[in-house]
């Protein structure tokens, strides 16, 4: 008996545990269960009393006249029910793909509205959407649409609050419940919590924004950008402070911050704290209390001597002479030191819990950053300190290859969030997170070129790879070829003469059809003729037909003995990532006339390379193809001349290198060779010898006639051209030149390598 009623009372005692694990919702229900006791009122201590503990901010401080109304409660709710409703937003759920296999990655941004206030910040990004190479006039071709409405700010006490946004977006067509929507914002949420809502209703948009918060970030979903100053540059912008391959002298300071201090509410915390770690030697944290309109009225002890010790040091001085810079957070999570750090290769310490980093779906901030913790203050001078000399090092010249590559200007920032943005859409297309964070880094590395390392001109010297052996002789064709004397016969028996040569490619561009093929000469690789659209830009373009990673560039009228072209190539095995080549010219600033000038005299130094006869890597065929948009290649078209300068130019933006010369005879500064134009012409065609390596071009001076001259005008105004639109002169200058070992040696020819180069 006793037994049997242990058994029931078991059972019984078991049935309410399931219920209450199982069914305990339901339970709550019944007010048996949910009734709360009432809490009796408490009697709070005399200390608190409102005469001994006044409130940092009077209630009319924290609402004015004329000042737009503080959310309401239902509006915060409201607000929080429209991001929680898309927190589970993927690409697969919450963007059409279909719109985007259509006609590809295009981006269409809407019309400007009349009278609509736009800042300077969004228009910066709306023109680097239009400059881009996604950019489309025709929203039924767009995978993405981007607002004309300006949501940067949506700060309610700020200026630049653009009101009744919801109804706005909700009048157009194309909004669609915010599907394949990209909306950009720098500031969310106001005084005094500054939470992350934007004041309307997203839907299923993806947010580009700064300080982004990790617990309502998306991610695959939403990107993180970093907060940026109005004053940022459009393209271009300053490089690092670190020249890259250096290395810095050892710095004065290890550990500095210089920032405002907040009395109260959120953010003080970190900041009212950074005191502790100062030591006045290697570690410098001053903070002032000295903002806004009534600072003197919430002071506290500190604040006197802070702002004393704060005037001592200036703010650019310690960035340029500490190794490490605090990053704390501010009102918000993200901070404009964060960028200005990184620009300074002062590595950035961050304490700023929560925050989601910049671009964190591709860039690796564990190779140049220090993410600390806010709790944990006082153990970053420690930890700091026990970093190896060669791994700050490694900080430090990443920071810098950061900075150049995703944050230096407005452009780079919003292509960067379009780049992260489109490789979701092909994910087996998609760049890999090493070329993400490795030179030159994603934003020139094509995917839709190649995803394996090998194909690019960048990784073979640190993954071990070499390119092949073998190269592609590309010849332009601009003139009837009809009798074996003609110069472009004798280029093709030269060029197929080299041991390396694996075939040989015409771009015919001409309006008469090409001779047939018994008229050209019998050699020993393949001849392909391509019948070009009579354009400068063609000789760039990604033909199918080359098939080697080198492709040697000529002109017809170029003359090179088969030594020449064997020495140049077995240099540029050595550089493959830079453009070798014979005939140069180099750049120069004029100050009198305040823009770039341009020479072709035989100097001391270089800077471009004429592609009338250079080795370079095919991957640039497809970098000025694909990469640089149709207004420079439109540049290129209506400039005589101009599509060699763009090269160089380009190839210089990607490597920060300049090309290489190398040995040629001395006859090629001798006559300039004579041709018959093709018909009525081709389309912005050089004169005869124009581009030659037999026939270097000298200043505008000694041109004869005034069609060299103007052809030279038309090279300096190309120059100043792609200055401004890269907003920077790429091209380094040099005075190197490479030459054969032993050459012009006094020793037996029969011990070198190349002894038909020293023949006149």
């Amino acid at each position: 008996m006793q037994t049997r009623k242990k058994y029931i009372f078991l059972a019984f005692l078991a049935s309410w545990l399931l219920l209450f694990l199982f069914g305990g919702d339901q339970l709550r229900r019944f007010p048996f269960f949910s009734a709360r006791k009432a809490e009796a009122p408490r009697s709070w201590p005399r200390w608190t009393d409102r005469s001994l503990l006044k409130s940092f901010a009077d209630p009319e401080e924290l609402q004015r006249d004329g000042d737009p109304p503080l959310l309401s409660p239902r509006e915060r709710r409201a607000a929080w029910l429209s991001i929680y409703r898309s927190s589970r937003c993927r690409m697969e759920t919450c963007f059409d793909l279909s719109r985007c296999e259509r006609n590809g990655f295009k981006v269409f941004t809407y019309p400007l509205e009349r009278g609509q206030p736009v800042s300077e910040t969004y228009s910066k990004i709306l023109s680097s959407i239009e400059r881009s190479r996604y950019h489309t006039a025709r929203p039924e071709e767009a995978c993405l649409f981007i607002l004309s409405i300006d949501t940067l700010d949506r700060d309610r006490l700020s200026g630049h609050y653009v009101r009744d946004v919801d109804e706005k977006i909700r009048g157009s067509p194309l909004w669609n419940g915010g599907r394949n929507h990209l909306i950009f914002n720098l500031y969310s949420g106001t005084w005094p919590s500054y939470a992350g809502e934007l004041g309307f209703d997203t839907g299923h948009a993806i947010l580009a924004r700064a300080s982004s918060d990790s617990r309502t970030f998306r991610p695959g979903f939403d990107v993180s950008i970093p907060l940026f100053p109005r004053e940022h540059p459009q393209r271009g912008g300053d490089g690092g402070w670190l020249r890259q391959d250096s290395l810095p002298p050892k710095k004065k300071f290890l550990l500095v911050f210089k920032g405002k201090r907040y009395l109260t509410g959120i953010g003080s915390g970190t900041r009212n704290a950074l005191h502790h770690i100062h030591n006045g030697k290697d570690i410098i944290s001053l903070t002032t209390c000295k903002h806004g309109k009534d600072w003197e009225k919430h002071k506290d002890t500190r604040c006197d001597k802070d702002n004393v010790d704060y005037e001592r040091f200036d703010y650019q001085e310690l960035l340029h002479n500490s190794t490490f810079c605090i990053v704390p957070r501010g009102r918000r999570l993200g901070s404009f030191r964060f960028l200005e750090a990184l620009q300074a290769a002062c590595i950035p310490v961050l304490l700023s819990d929560g925050w989601e980093l910049p671009f964190s779906e591709a860039i690796d901030w564990g190779k140049a950053a220090v993410v600390g913790s806010e709790r944990l203050l006082l153990q970053i001078p420690s930890a700091v300190r026990c970093i190896h000399p060669e791994r700050v090092l490694a900080f430090q010249q990443q920071t810098q290859f950061l900075w150049d590559a995703y944050f230096s200007s407005v452009d780079k920032i919003v292509h960067t969030t379009l780049e992260i943005i489109k490789d979701r859409l092909s994910p087996h297309r998609s760049r890999s997170r090493f070329l993400w964070n490795a030179l030159p880094g994603g934003l020139l590395v094509l995917p839709d070129f190649s995803t394996h390392l090998r194909d690019f001109p960048f990784y073979y010297l640190h993954h071990g790879y070499s390119p092949s052996k073998k190269f592609t002789a590309f010849i332009r064709a601009v003139t009837q070829a009809g009798s074996l004397s003609q110069p472009i016969l004798r280029l093709i028996q030269a060029v197929s003469g080299s041991q390396y040569c694996a075939q040989i490619v015409v771009l015919w561009s001409c309006e008469k059809p090409p001779p047939p093929s018994g008229k050209w000469p019998q050699s020993s690789v393949p001849l392909t003729i391509i019948q070009g659209r009579r354009k400068l830009s063609d000789r760039f373009f990604p033909f199918g037909a080359i098939q080697t990673d080198a492709v040697l560039s000529l002109d017809e009228d170029t003359s090179l003995s088969t030594s020449e072209v064997d020495f140049a190539f077995s240099v540029w095995l050595s550089f493959p990532e830079r453009i070798v080549g014979f005939p140069t010219q180099s750049h120069f600033w004029d100050a009198e006339q305040g823009r770039w000038g341009y020479t072709s005299k035989w100097t001391n130094e270089l800077s471009i390379v004429l592609t009338a006869a250079a080795f370079y890597h095919r991957y640039y065929h497809s970098l000025f193809t694909e990469y640089l948009p149709a207004g420079l290649r439109e540049l290129v078209d209506g400039l005589a001349a101009c599509e060699d300068i763009l090269m160089n130019v380009l190839v210089a933006a990607v490597t920060k290198l300049p090309p290489i010369k190398v040995t040629q005879r001395k006859q090629h500064k001798e006559g300039v060779a004579q041709r018959a134009e093709c018909g009525d012409g081709a389309a912005g065609t050089p004169p005869a010898g124009q581009r030659s390596p037999s026939a270097p071009r000298p200043a505008p001076a000694g041109a004869e006639g005034t069609e060299g001259s103007r052809r030279f005008s038309q090279r300096q105004d190309c120059l100043n051209q792609l200055a401004e639109w890269f907003g920077y002169m790429p091209l380094v200058p040099s005075q190197l030149r490479l030459d054969p070992v032993l050459f012009k040696d006094q020793v037996s020819v029969l011990r070198k390598k190349y002894p038909s180069l020293e023949k006149p």
